[in-house]
């Protein structure tokens, strides 16, 4: 994906996406180069070791994660396309497609989904722990992926006009589709290299919570800006988290945001 390729060529070691646990409060930070190496492992395994082929779907029933954020970036590395649940599904909806990945509420749906060929589990554990139980039928995805390789070169390259991303309900994007997207939400929002923008959404969000066609996440990696990815939940914990993270603008998916003082651009 030339879009992510452009974002680590400006720093690597630049800090790309900090995320916050909701459950433990933990705290992990991710730089460009440390993310990217996450993305080619995953592609290495989508290809070598799930088989999977261009315009084969990935169905991602998973919540937003820094870990979901890595299995949509490997998709459109790999000319694979991503399937998100559309948007009333959290919690229970498992997408259709060739291959599903999903965190350990859905697997045993995902075991059961139709026409699926390979299942694989995500613990989501903030520090890449593996599931506390897989099923034998499923991979898991914490303890698979890191013997694959810290590089990843497509046999063939990647078509911009193939479908990179269904997000439901009628939302299918192409890979031009999401760089136009993502470029003209990077401009309306006037970001930058040193804007550091907070996602807020909680585990119980899909990753439509992104926008259907993901330009929440992707205006980020266009413009090569920081992500925080937090919870809302608690509104005196998330100031607390925008001061310390020197948060310049906020991308808050909610009906009702909470008000956060500073001078900090929110991002609709």
């Amino acid at each position: 994906m030339d879009l992510w390729r452009r974002a680590v060529a400006v720093d690597p070691a630049r800090p790309f996406v900090t995320a916050y646990d909701e459950a433990t409060g933990g705290r992990v930070e991710l730089s460009h180069a440390t993310f990217d190496n996450w993305v080619a492992k995953t592609a290495n395994l989508l290809v070598d070791g799930l088989g999977a082929e261009p315009g084969e779907r990935v169905a991602l029933a998973l919540p937003v994660h820094w870990q979901s954020l890595v299995w949509l970036t490997a998709c459109f590395s790999t000319g694979t396309t991503a399937v998100v649940a559309a948007d009333g599904e959290q919690g229970g909806g498992v997408p259709e497609g060739d291959i599903v990945v999903a965190d350990a509420a859905r697997l045993d749906a995902a075991l059961d989904a139709p026409g699926a060929r390979e299942v694989v589990g995500a613990s989501l554990h903030p520090l890449g722990a593996p599931l506390q139980d897989c099923p034998p039928a499923a991979m898991d995805y914490a303890v698979e992926v890191r013997g694959f390789g810290d590089r990843f070169a497509p046999a063939a390259p990647v078509r911009p006009a193939a479908v990179a991303l269904d997000s439901g309900s009628g939302h299918r994007y192409t890979g031009s589709d999401l760089v136009a997207a993502a470029r003209e939400k990077a401009t309306e929002w006037k970001l930058t290299s040193a804007d550091r923008v907070a996602i807020i959404a909680s585990t119980s969000d899909p990753l439509t919570a992104l926008g259907h066609d993901l330009s929440r996440f992707l205006a980020a990696v266009h413009s090569a800006s920081a992500l925080v990815l937090t919870s809302g939940a608690d509104s005196t914990n998330l100031q607390a988290r925008i001061d310390m993270e020197r948060v310049t603008a906020i991308a808050d998916a909610r009906p009702e945001p909470p008000p956060i003082s500073g001078t900090i651009k929110p991002l609709t």
